[in-house]
């Protein structure tokens, strides 16, 4: 995958004229939601790559942009896409009360402004009016109603455009994760994952290796489930049972997935930069080595679905937010993956 830094430096001829619109979603405004966006498109170099449109409320990018002082910030209000300005951040309001701004505080209203951010912004994805959606951090708890009883973003998106096979992905630069459980308990994995789940996530990782980042025959490293991949079934049946088994049916029609591999000498002796992605067993055994080694350019992107979704690699943050503290890399990584993506579904973008 090429960088935003990267693509920054490389010549216009590269990319189609029409420059895709990005939307983006508010998330959570007492979080960092609103200073990563205004940061990042306080830059001007990203308005030569799309033209994007945020959902959520002119106010309170107002109350951001007078707290820190950033008069180089603009943006255009806009009722419909007719009125989209080319150089600068749009906004469409998807809410007209007024409402209090507390940073780092969770709140009932931040969590339903949060939400109605995210539904407009997922009606015009479903819609076609945006070429892809990039997330800012919401609260889990404070975003749950009677519209949303969700775990969080990639499960209401799954749902809104009926995808029921999908795969949590985390990229940075050559580093590509793959979640087979994403977001339940650590003592539910071994219960869910069954040889069904671990064949639809490979297959998801090495489509999307394909057809999004242009890789002709993936190289995949699955990781095992229990410490030394289980020691030939003294420390777990898993891998005998189920890991072993799958990784011999993808061996045997010519893919090049390998494992299972206990996941502290893998990542310990850098055996990750051997493989164009990484299939971990479950959430930390995947994200705390690559938060670890990307955490200020890592993004998280929902493999598997018909359109492109992309986010921030972080949560809200509430201990830094409205201190002017938040670091934008990834949530700019996220942007400028949402293009390229975009753009390389249509034909337009070879992604590497």
């Amino acid at each position: 995958m090429q960088s935003g830094r990267i693509m920054e430096n490389q010549q216009n001829e590269r990319y189609n004229p029409e420059k895709p619109l990005i939307g983006i979603s508010l998330g959570d405004f007492n979080g960092v939601g609103p200073e990563i966006i205004i940061k990042t498109f306080s830059d001007n170099r990203i308005f030569k790559y799309c033209t994007p449109v945020l959902y959520g409320s002119g106010r309170i990018l107002n109350f951001y942009k007078k707290l820190y002082n950033l008069e180089e910030f603009h943006y255009q209000t806009i009722r419909d896409f007719s009125e989209k300005h080319l150089k600068r951040l749009n906004v469409i309001n998807c809410w007209e009360d007024e409402i209090l701004v507390e940073p780092g505080k969770e709140t009932k209203n931040a969590g339903r402004c949060a939400f109605l951010s995210l539904k407009r912004a997922t009606e015009h994805l479903k819609a076609g009016q945006i070429e892809a959606l990039v997330t800012a951090p919401i609260n889990k708890n404070n975003m749950q109603s009677d519209e949303f009883k969700f775990m969080g973003h990639t499960d209401y998106l799954a749902h809104a455009f009926g995808v029921k096979d999908y795969l949590m992905t985390f990229v940075s630069g050559q580093l590509k994760f793959g979640i087979v459980t994403d977001h339940i308990s650590l003592n539910q994995v071994s219960q869910v994952l069954t040889k069904e789940l671990l064949q639809s996530k490979i297959s998801i990782l090495e489509q999307t290796l394909q057809k999004d980042f242009a890789t002709g025959k993936p190289k995949i490293a699955v990781l095992g489930l229990n410490p030394h991949a289980g020691e030939d079934g003294l420390l777990g049946t898993e891998e005998n049972n189920i890991i072993k088994p799958v990784i011999n049916e993808f061996r045997n029609k010519g893919k090049l997935v390998f494992g299972p591999y206990p996941a502290d000498g893998f990542f310990g002796k850098a055996a990750y930069k051997k493989f164009d992605a990484v299939l971990a067993m479950y959430h930390d055994q995947g994200l705390i080595p690559f938060k670890t080694m990307a955490f200020d350019s890592g993004v998280n992107f929902s493999a598997g679905f018909p359109m492109v979704r992309t986010s921030p690699d972080h949560g809200t943050a509430y201990d830094i937010a409205g201190k002017n503290k938040a670091n934008e890399s990834s949530f700019r990584e996220a942007v400028y993956l949402a293009i390229q993506l975009a753009k390389a579904r249509k034909g337009e973008l070879i992604v590497s």
